[in-house]
């Protein structure tokens, strides 16, 4: 028999918290629900889970806060954001965080769930399909499985994204990577706050990689981008 997936569900409205912890129960996940934000790092430490489904307006501890501690404790984990807060700066600093997804309330359980299975499949593939462990990119060395870019004497630590994101233009090095197939391939769809997410971790990588002239991601605008090395 297959384990069901474990998801980690920190949600501190009673009636939606129960509905929806019994919808994800009967689509063959098991949950374990914390409706206390201050209780939801010691039940994180206790545990096992497969994804975390994080409340953000939360008593005692938001869940801005206890995303950053569960990116602390497991970098790889993924999460997803559930909120009623729609700010273009909440969202942001949701992705920023690390999350996975930004999921407004209220939503459609259907697409709650098929987003969780998105994640999950994803996850599960990119542990299996791994091209090449490295990867020369002018001055740095990119090494996949330590999720590190390494140039001389300094070291630069991925998050599990940045590095998916990272291989993904390596592997299509000066040629276009497509937007659709990038968000589908790392978050499972290309919506409008998946595609904000990428926008941030491409940010990110380009400072990573500013020291050597040589090296430059191009925004191909409509269309995706470019990893151009010299």
């Amino acid at each position: 028999m297959n384990k069901k997936p474990h998801i980690f569900l920190v949600e501190d409205d009673l009636s939606f918290g129960a509905v929806l912890k019994s919808y994800l129960e009967l689509n063959d996940f098991e949950v374990s629900w914390v409706d206390d934000g201050k209780l939801a790092f010691d039940r994180f430490r206790n545990g096992k889970f497969d994804i975390c489904l994080l409340d953000v307006m939360l008593p005692n501890v938001d869940g801005f806060t206890i995303g950053t501690e569960i990116r602390k404790l497991d970098k790889k984990i993924p999460f997803i954001f559930l909120t009623a807060k729609t700010l273009k700066e909440d969202i942001l600093k949701g992705f920023n965080i690390g999350a996975d997804d930004y999921v407004t309330k209220p939503f459609d359980t259907e697409v709650l769930i098929c987003k969780i299975k998105a994640i999950l499949n994803r996850d599960g593939q990119n542990a299996v399909n791994k091209s090449a462990e490295k990867y020369q990119l002018g001055n740095y060395e990119f090494d996949i499985k330590l999720r590190t870019i390494k140039k001389s004497d300094s070291l630069q630590q991925l998050s599990p994204k940045e590095s998916e994101l990272l291989q993904l233009l390596c592997d299509n090095k000066n040629e276009l990577l497509s937007r659709e197939v990038a968000l589908k391939k790392i978050w499972g769809d290309d919506g409008y706050f998946t595609a904000r997410s990428m926008d941030v971790y491409i940010t990110k990588l380009r400072k990573y990689l500013a020291d050597d002239p040589s090296i430059e991601i191009k925004n191909i605008h409509g269309s995706g981008f470019l990893l151009k090395v010299d």
